[in-house]
């Protein structure tokens, strides 16, 4: 059954009806209350037996199953018209089947339906470590970004830096007076990190700027680079503790992607944390700035900027208590 909670507001943006894939996901939530407050209807197919997001006027959720053709006609476009689509979609896990299920088949589905709906624009939410990609997700998310530039459609694809949740997960370690754990001596990799709001507002602000239709628009959040042992340093700082750090060897997780390769050849259950494995593996020894392929380098300055929420902002709120953290599936520690 549809759930319906409203009509877009008149004299909103040109844009003004925008299908929703991944609207009940961290980014999906935020990139869903931009949309309904810039008065856009919000058209959110939701997977059978997921809780509904929180009902809005101009907020519309549609039931269905992601990975069945038939379903996306019948259940989620249902012979409709759309101005745009933003797809916030994403694996939970970035394990292999998990990844081509959603990150690439689940999205193949969807292009083919909002095509035949006429839709004109499809704003992709990617990541930015498809640069080098060496895991199975990256690889499906890579895919995908190949099939919609080659679908004719118009696309922004916008692969972003870290996630705050992402660099949190050491917040309550330090808390309770334990040393914050990094590789190496902490300067290994660094990052731009952005906040759920402010890329939520990139992203839909793709909707109007045609400056961002049918580009790779990587994006970070303001300020430089921050390496794991600054972001260590400062969060000692906000605690108002001495900074005590424990340094983890690169070569500890080559050990342990290897054993559980070799036990994977025999145990399916080894090969998927096999997979874990080495996605904490490439978060933990590679940078999520814009990789330089001429330097063979990542490039802080070529990243580029948006928004006004720091890390800094995000860590004092977390200490004090005025926000929760919850751990991202990625997260290393």
């Amino acid at each position: 059954m549809e759930t319906q909670s409203g009509i877009a507001q008149r004299g909103g943006p040109s844009n003004n009806r925008v299908l929703l894939l991944g609207a009940t996901g961290t980014m999906g939530v935020a990139v869903r209350r931009v949309l309904l407050d810039m008065g856009y209807e919000v058209i959110c197919p939701v997977r059978a037996g997921r809780s509904p997001p929180i009902e809005r006027p101009g907020l519309i959720i549609r039931p269905g199953d992601l990975l069945d053709p038939v379903s996306w006609s019948r259940d989620l476009i249902r012979g409709e018209t759309f101005d745009a689509v933003i797809s916030c979609l994403a694996s939970r896990t970035g394990a292999a089947l998990d990844a081509w299920a959603i990150d690439y088949q689940a999205h193949v589905h969807a292009l083919e339906a909002v095509q035949a709906a006429g839709v004109r624009h499809m704003v992709l939410l990617s990541a930015i470590c498809v640069q080098k990609p060496r895991l199975q997700f990256q690889r499906a998310k890579l895919a995908f970004e190949q099939r919609l530039i080659e679908s004719g459609l118009a696309y922004s694809i916008v692969r972003p830096t870290a996630f705050f949740k992402s660099l949190s997960g050491q917040v309550e370690r330090v808390r309770a007076g334990k040393p914050f754990l990094m590789f190496g001596d902490g300067r290994l990799t660094a990052c731009k990190p952005i906040s759920d709001d402010d890329l939520a507002r990139f992203l839909v602000e793709c909707l109007d700027d045609p400056d961002r239709k049918n580009r790779i628009l990587p994006i970070g959040g303001p300020g430089p680079a921050i390496t794991p042992l600054e972001q260590g340093e400062r969060l000692f700082e906000l605690f108002g503790n001495r900074p005590r750090f424990r340094r983890v060897p690169v070569a500890v997780l080559d050990v342990i992607v290897g054993t559980l390769d070799i036990l994977g050849r025999v145990l399916p259950s080894a090969a998927a944390r096999a997979e874990r494995a080495r996605i904490g593996q490439y978060y933990a020894t590679e940078s999520m700035l814009v990789w330089d392929p001429v330097a063979k380098r990542y490039d802080a300055e070529a990243t580029p900027s948006t928004g006004t929420e720091t890390l800094w902002d995000h860590y004092q709120d977390l200490v004090s208590g005025a926000r929760t953290h919850q751990r991202s599936e990625h997260s290393v520690f």
